[in-house]
């Protein structure tokens, strides 16, 4: 290999790396931008996830909002656990 080759290869290297890193800096910029309006088309959503914990590697414990209502679930280990409600709705 000689200087022209090596040259070469490096001028290919910092090439792809500003391509990587260009990509990387307008999926940044613009990425939560196209993903908000790719949600409003889509209307109103009756569930959200208000917050996740993780409680060991093999459990999560996830509060998901439906309809103004909070619920907690545990989720892992090949179940899911939904906390029980009261007998008035209320949980």
């Amino acid at each position: 290999m000689n200087f022209l080759d090596l040259l070469r290869a490096l001028f290919a290297l910092a090439f792809t790396l500003g391509i990587i890193g260009l990509a990387a800096w307008a999926a940044r910029r613009y990425a939560p931008q196209l993903l908000a309006k790719l949600s409003a088309e889509r209307g109103e959503r009756r569930m959200n996830v208000v917050e996740t914990l993780v409680l060991d590697p093999a459990r999560r414990l996830v509060l998901v909002r439906i309809d103004d209502e909070d619920r907690l679930l545990i989720l892992g280990e090949g179940r899911e656990l939904i906390e029980p409600r009261g007998p008035g709705g209320d949980a």
